[in-house]
């Protein structure tokens, strides 16, 4: 099946594919916005629930988009990928209301390991978090390779 699509329909199915199943960025109201090989951009307003104690958007939910946006931009090649290793660094505060968006774009891929980048920025462009985010493939796919009638387990 995979042989007939373009690098950009396999990033579009993939990403269709782990969507699907992706209760936790969907729950937090994140919207994907863009897809392409080796690059996510995901988008979420950041809610009165979603602030801290300062009255600023806590950590743990940008820290969140952002780390979506880096495994749509990881997984866009159709092979299983998870976080092996992620770190961000706070810039500016986010406020309720605020509309975060997070742009994830690759930075290398050898073998079985990735390196990403993701922006997370408000919706006047202010940059608010800078995230690197380190992949390993695992087992499987999200679309069937030709031949194949299962994808396999992630792991």
């Amino acid at each position: 099946m995979t042989a007939s699509l373009t690098p950009q329909q396999l990033a579009e199915a993939s990403a269709a594919a782990m969507w699907a199943g992706d209760n936790a960025s969907a729950g937090l109201g994140m919207q994907l916005t863009h897809i392409a090989p080796g690059e996510a951009t995901l988008s979420m307003t950041l809610t009165d629930a979603m602030t801290n104690g300062h009255k600023t958007g806590h950590g743990g939910f940008i820290f969140a988009l952002a780390d979506s946006a880096f495994a749509f931009a990881c997984n866009s090649h159709n092979q299983r990928a998870v976080a092996q290793h992620c770190s961000i660094t706070y810039i500016a505060p986010a406020f309720a209301g605020d509309v975060l968006t997070a742009t994830a774009r690759e930075i290398s891929r050898a073998g079985r390991s990735g390196i990403y980048d993701v922006r997370v920025t408000n919706q006047t462009g202010a940059i608010l978090a800078e995230f690197r985010g380190h992949s390993r493939t695992v087992k499987g796919t999200h679309v069937p390779l030709a031949g194949e009638t299962d994808t396999g387990p992630a792991g």
